[in-house]
């Protein structure tokens, strides 16, 4: 399933044009990474937690020289899948 998938399923839910379902949507998304970015916690009942942690700086090596490589410390997304969206799908 992808973002015109779900906008389709908004549609037909709600009965509006397909533009408002796919403007929706977009909003839904755009709102999840304006908080991520801001460093802000998204919850939501029933999925899980959108987050972002901190990755520590490491040394990696280039696959194709073999050369090391510098990686910065970063922040990085993270989702934590609720207990009833673990038990759906099990």
């Amino acid at each position: 399933m992808n973002k015109q998938d779900l906008a389709e399923k908004v549609h037909g839910v709600l009965g509006t044009t397909k533009a408002d379902a796919e403007r929706a949507v977009e909003t839904i998304i755009e709102t999840i990474v304006g908080a991520l970015t801001k460093n802000e916690e998204v919850s939501v009942a029933g999925l899980g937690i959108f987050k972002t942690k901190m990755r520590a700086a490491r040394t990696a090596r280039n696959p194709r020289t073999g050369e090391t490589v510098h990686v910065p410390s970063m922040r990085v997304p993270k989702f934590q899948a609720a207990k009833a969206l673990k038990e759906a799908v099990k």
